[in-house]
């Protein structure tokens, strides 16, 4: 059995920077599972045509590892691959990453304080669990009768077959989200006809943006400052663009009108654009930003179907307002397991209760980071650390510095966090939550647990005031009893 200080459970965004956090807080004993052949998390897992970034990718990265390479306003998604690459190089953690290694179970073991992780290459004892595993890992796959007679090829967006034949075939595609509108207008490009089937319009804006010349990324090398700067003013606009995603009336109805605008502006048809207007608040949704997608869906190559599917008859998909249509390859965009994170079934902690048991009722935490009833166990990117708004990385890093703070003030100690105060933090974002567009706007999202009707996704604040929030925590979230060994005289969480 190998023995460390820390292990951590996925190698994306979130693992990778909660390694650094800990070596730069002087932790280095330190091991990264991932269950995958290759760092990345979403990045390696997505791969299909047209994928990119909508945050700005020079706010979509670590504050430590500027990037001034990108090549343009929204990164592709192999450009950030291949950064995530760069920062585990750069940062010297190839020999902290063991892949290929996915975490089949972990249990809290409270003769030795310890947690002990079952691998495929065996167990791992640790003192301290970090889940870095990502909330867009599980493809989400509708039931649907019949699906398994379907004839041709038939996947989800995020495993997406590049040895399909799609070129000059007959393709529908299932949603209209995030991965759909960039799926979309290139699939319009080659395939002989793209069939969309759409349950729910998304409120979209312009994209814009720009493509970096060569000059433009020398200009960053050679400029750090300008470079700091630009993040700066990123940072800057998510947190303005705060304001409208949440719910203000006034900054809602200027962006509202924009999103208006853009439709009325690329479709011409009113009765196409009728199908493509959202009857729900802007915001309540995740708003989604292109410039093509449009285009494509008003073009002969496509054809939108505003209807969920009912059941699958061979080559023949029935849609639920009845109608057939005859397709050759089947595109999946149907979004992920997000409100109920697949590792919770895995993991185990006191009184033998597992994190799925304990979340029944929708993810809880406290500082979005620790769980009541695993000692020593950190959440990255789980309940209430997504954002609406602005970048995730912004997030993650947040969170990681928590975390590294925790374990570096408590060395050695159990870290039992107090069920009052992860009830309190509950009550804390149900407060916060109620009065935003996620929760009042009339429509159905994936930040919302449909078990308890509460927003268990987002963090219904800004940046600044997540960060504020976990500054604020002192050491009082953590039992202090007979459990638990006392904590240093003068020593603060």
């Amino acid at each position: 059995m190998t023995r460390v200080e820390v292990a951590v459970v996925g190698a994306g965004f979130a693992g990778i920077g909660m390694a650094m956090a800990l070596r730069r807080a002087g932790i280095d004993d330190v091991v990264l599972l991932e269950r995958a052949a290759a760092v990345g998390g979403t990045w390696r897992d997505n791969t299909y045509p047209g994928i990119a970034c909508d945050v700005p990718s020079h706010l979509y990265g670590f504050a430590a590892h500027p990037n001034p390479s990108w090549s343009g306003t929204y990164a592709r998604g192999d450009e950030i691959r291949a950064y995530l690459e760069h920062v585990v190089d750069a940062e010297g953690l190839r020999d902290r990453i063991r892949l290929n290694t996915a975490m089949r179970g972990a249990r809290w073991d409270a003769a030795d304080e310890e947690w002990r992780i079952a691998t495929p290459a065996g167990t791992i004892a640790a003192r301290a669990l970090v889940l870095a595993c990502g909330r867009l890992t599980e493809p989400a796959i509708p039931q649907l009768a019949g699906l398994e007679t379907f004839p041709g090829p038939i996947f989800h967006s995020a495993r997406w077959d590049h040895d399909a034949p799609l070129a000059g075939r007959r393709v529908g595609v299932v949603g209209t989200g995030a991965s759909a509108i960039q799926i979309v207008p290139e699939l319009a490009r080659t395939a002989s006809h793209v069939t969309l089937f759409q349950r729910t319009p998304a409120w979209i804006v312009p994209r814009g943006g720009d493509v970096y010349s060569d000059a433009d990324r020398r200009g960053f090398a050679a400029n750090p400052e300008a470079l700091e700067a630009l993040r700066a003013d990123l940072y800057a606009e998510g947190e303005q663009r705060f304001a409208s995603r949440s719910g203000d009336s006034a900054a809602a109805a200027e962006a509202e009108a924009i999103a208006r605008a853009h439709l009325e502006s690329q479709v011409a048809d009113p009765a196409l654009r009728a199908l493509l207007t959202p009857d729900y608040a802007f915001g309540c949704k995740r708003v989604l930003l292109s410039d093509d997608f449009y285009p494509a869906v008003a073009s002969d190559a496509v054809t939108l179907v505003p209807s969920p599917l009912e059941r699958v008859e061979g080559s023949t998909i029935v849609a639920a307002d009845g109608s057939s249509h005859a397709l050759d390859a089947l595109v999946l965009a149907t979004g992920f397991a997000s409100t109920r994170q697949p590792y919770a079934d895995l993991v185990v902690g006191e009184r033998a209760q597992s994190l799925a048991e304990h979340w029944s009722g929708g993810m809880t935490s406290f500082a979005s980071t620790v769980v009541a009833g695993f000692p020593n166990l950190f959440v990255l990117n789980g309940p209430n650390a997504s954002l609406g708004h602005s970048s995730s990385v912004l997030m993650i890093e947040e969170q990681a510095a928590y975390v590294a703070r925790v374990l570096s003030r408590h060395a050695g100690r159990v870290l039992r966090v107090d069920p009052a105060a992860e009830q309190a933090y509950t009550d804390e974002i149900a407060a916060a939550a109620a009065s935003t567009r996620w929760m009042t706007g009339g429509c159905r999202n994936w930040y919302v647990d449909e078990r308890s009707g509460r927003l268990t996704l987002l963090w219904p604040g800004t940046v600044d005031a997540f960060r504020a929030r976990l500054d604020r925590a002192d050491g009082s979230e953590f039992l202090t009893g007979p459990t638990l060994t006392p904590l240093l005289e003068g020593t603060t969480a």
